[in-house]
């Protein structure tokens, strides 16, 4: 879990123009200096002419631009491009894996023209950009980040004075989009604005972003304080930092919120990055944020009024992270929905609650709160994996409209334009 931890550590990022050349940047600042930590991903130590591959007993080891891979012999053939193992035009493999022989080795390998080019027995030929290589070995995924972001406090995030889309311009122009879509990408939130104050303005605005998914609360939904649903949403009480349906073995990707309507006071919308809190977790106790990253709990929805009867259970722990890089991707965080714990041994039970509160502190220092008035034709949009919200408690009639979006199309979009997702 640790071994990158000096790379993973309170990660920020700066997107450039494509993923090949994207550099993250850590985020949260050392309080001593206020000079953000930075760190380049994706990077080589020297170039120069690659060395000659080594041809060992189980794997292929080649120096390229300041990395040493190595390649399992199983893995090269697999990953043949040529036009019988690989289909270019669909992008889909053409060879049966389960047909290549465990034993496999090539009788001969070359470097030519920037390729590894190996020759297997019976005369196959499969060369390999060493670039493609370099990026798609181990050891290039060790180093790289998945997906560059900009961990912030309120502060952060205000001097960083990131602009809202404009509704006329976003519907119609796709570089309106991109720049959306990145500024989502790094910082969890976005904002449309001057969005007509309807459900079907707001439809259409999610919709030019991804596909709707479509829950026990119903594909688009509109809603006010009147407790028609088992929800403490459906009220004017304060609601803390929370991300939704934790309860869902997948949790919704993206919440979307617009305030059609308030005639009454507060209801301002909270906003918390949990991954900066979680690094800050990380940096002061990596063995807390290694046990919320290792120890699976429950959440649970139960629901049973005179309309709506639904019980649900998510099982996974409140910290996900790749395994590869230790980049953390998921935080699932609702005290609300949080099960009976059941699924730690009793010597564990107090650790984990001691590392919960301790995440708790950090999600709740007041420095890390960013309070945002909702108001009709101002459209947000959260990462429900990254970013928690909330609500003060309101008086009067406060309608809101929303939906939830599947995460996998936001990021095939961003990924359409060049984005690094």
């Amino acid at each position: 879990m640790f071994g990158a931890l000096k790379r993973s550590l309170l990660r920020q990022a700066r997107l450039a123009s494509g993923p090949r050349d994207t550099q993250c940047v850590s985020g949260p600042r050392d309080t001593r200096t206020q000079t953000p930590w930075r760190h380049t991903a994706q990077t080589r130590a020297c170039a120069g002419t690659p060395a000659a591959p080594h041809l060992r007993r189980d794997c292929l080891v080649l120096n390229y631009e300041g990395t040493s891979m190595h390649l399992n012999y199983v893995w090269l053939r697999d990953h043949c491009r040529s036009a019988s193992s690989y289909n270019s035009k669909t992008n889909q493999r053409n060879l049966d894996t389960g047909s290549i022989d465990l034993n496999i080795r090539p009788d001969s390998s070359s470097v030519e023209d920037g390729h590894l080019v190996l020759t297997w027995p019976g005369g196959h030929v499969s060369k390999y950009s060493l670039s493609w290589l370099a990026e798609n070995s181990y050891e290039g995924k060790k180093q790289s980040t998945v997906q560059p972001r900009i961990l912030w406090n309120s502060d952060m995030y205000k001097n960083a004075n990131v602009p809202s889309a404009k509704w006329d311009t976003f519907m119609s122009c796709d570089d309106e989009l991109k720049k959306f879509l990145q500024n989502y990408l790094l910082y969890g939130i976005a904002f449309v604005d001057d969005v007509p104050a309807t459900v079907e303005a707001t439809e259409a605005v999610t919709q030019r972003v991804s596909l709707i998914r479509e829950t026990t609360y119903g594909r688009m939904w509109c809603f006010t304080s009147d407790f028609s649903r088992g929800d403490t949403a459906y009220s004017q009480l304060a609601l803390d930092r929370h991300t939704d349906t934790s309860y869902f073995q997948e949790p919704c990707g993206i919440q979307v919120f617009h305030c059609l309507k308030h005639e009454g006071t507060g209801g301002r919308t909270l906003l918390v990055d949990g991954f900066y809190a979680a690094e800050k977790l990380r940096q002061q106790s990596p063995e807390n944020f290694e046990l919320l990253a290792r120890v699976p709990i429950r959440h649970e929805y139960i629901e049973n009024t005179d309309n709506h009867r639904n019980h649900m259970t998510g099982i996974g722990p409140l910290l996900n992270v790749y395994p590869w890089n230790d980049e953390l991707y998921l935080i699932r965080y609702n005290n609300y929905d949080r099960s009976v714990i059941n699924t730690i041994p009793h010597d564990t039970v107090r650790r984990w609650y001691v590392a919960h509160q301790e995440l708790t502190t950090e999600l709740r220092r007041p420095e890390n709160e960013l309070w945002v008035k909702l108001t009709p034709g101002k459209v947000i949009f959260i990462d429900n994996w990254r970013v928690m919200h909330g609500r003060e408690s309101f008086t009067g009639l406060r309608q809101l409209c929303g939906c939830y979006l599947t995460r996998d199309d936001v990021l095939s979009a961003a990924r359409c334009f060049g984005l690094q997702a």
